[in-house]
């Protein structure tokens, strides 16, 4: 009788009972990372391993190392797919930040090689500090809001 070994990470399947009686095999390790891009700091937020809920993670400072910092928690958490907060002004017209993310999203998409999707984000600041009051984390709950949004709509 043999053996396999592997890490969580490299095994996540599960089987379903189809009509025929036979199986079908399906990943089930679908992480998904938020990211609420700001000028000073960048709130991210993941889901559970099964892309299912969106929680928020951290804060991460707008700096040189930002997308460094973003590909490594990628790469850990094993994210296979981003979606990033679309920042529009109230009309829909690209405001200051818009050029930034979309700059942004074009070098994770061919550093990392995963989808990225934009989820308008208008009022997620807001929302977050209505929920929790204003804290250092609240950029991360923004990017959860973001992340949520586009989970119930998918």
């Amino acid at each position: 009788m043999s053996s396999v070994h592997a890490r969580p990470s490299e095994f996540f399947t599960a089987e379903v009972s189809i009509r025929a009686g036979g199986n079908i095999c399906y990943p089930t390790h679908m992480r998904k990372m938020g990211i609420d891009y700001g000028t000073k700091n960048v709130g991210i937020a993941l889901t559970d391993e099964g892309g299912v809920m969106a929680f928020p993670h951290g804060v991460i400072p707008n700096d040189s190392k930002l997308q460094q910092k973003i590909e490594q928690l990628i790469a850990e958490k094993d994210v296979v797919e981003i979606v990033m907060g679309h920042s529009l002004d109230r009309d829909g017209t690209p405001n200051e930040i818009h050029a930034a993310v979309e700059s942004l999203m074009m070098d994770l998409t061919l550093s990392v090689g995963i989808p990225i999707h934009l989820q308008p984000e208008q009022y997620t600041s807001q929302e977050a500090k209505r929920i929790q009051g204003k804290n250092s984390q609240i950029d991360a709950s923004a990017a959860a809001i973001i992340l949520n949004s586009y989970l119930t709509k998918i």
